[in-house]
């Protein structure tokens, strides 16, 4: 598995729920929680994007915003925000083209099979573009807390 640790995040351009298209300049500035995700409305998954939103208050005064990323369609991501009241941004990479980009797609073991999937990760991205943190198999029980908190030391040291 390659590190992005240091590195320039790999560029994207991908829809949102409303089909806008975003790409990673536009949030440059910022410091970017990008995750990647397997699936929308699924028990890992939905307890994550709740987490991110639970957080973003603390996020948002670090300057932070969090960008979710899945093979789901935009209409997918719609329906998940209004079911679940999101307030993070969640794009649509349904040729998994920016997850492989970053190492979130590849082989991976599900119920004892070995599958091709999205490999839950994370990363944090500067405001000059550079991953400054990054996480790979993820497990979502107290995960969120920790991006935070290595977030605020990033800014602190900044």
């Amino acid at each position: 598995m390659m590190s992005l640790l240091d590195l320039p995040a790999p560029s994207f351009c991908l829809p949102n729920a409303d089909q806008v298209e975003i790409c990673l300049r536009d949030l440059h500035g910022k410091w970017i929680i990008l995750y990647f995700y397997p699936k929308d409305n699924t028990l890992g998954c939905t307890q994550e994007a709740c987490e991110f939103t639970a957080a973003l208050p603390n996020i948002e005064q670090e300057n932070g915003v969090v960008v979710g990323i899945s093979p789901d369609s935009p209409k997918s991501h719609s329906n998940f925000i209004a079911k679940k009241e999101l307030g993070i941004l969640l794009l649509s990479d349904q040729e998994r083209t920016v997850a492989a980009a970053y190492g979130a797609y590849g082989k991976k073991m599900m119920y004892g099979k070995e599958t091709m999937g999205i490999i839950r990760s994370t990363f944090i991205i500067d405001p000059e573009g550079i991953v400054r943190a990054e996480w790979r198999n993820v497990k979502v029980k107290g995960h969120v807390e920790e991006v935070v908190r290595r977030l605020q030391e990033l800014r602190r040291h900044q």
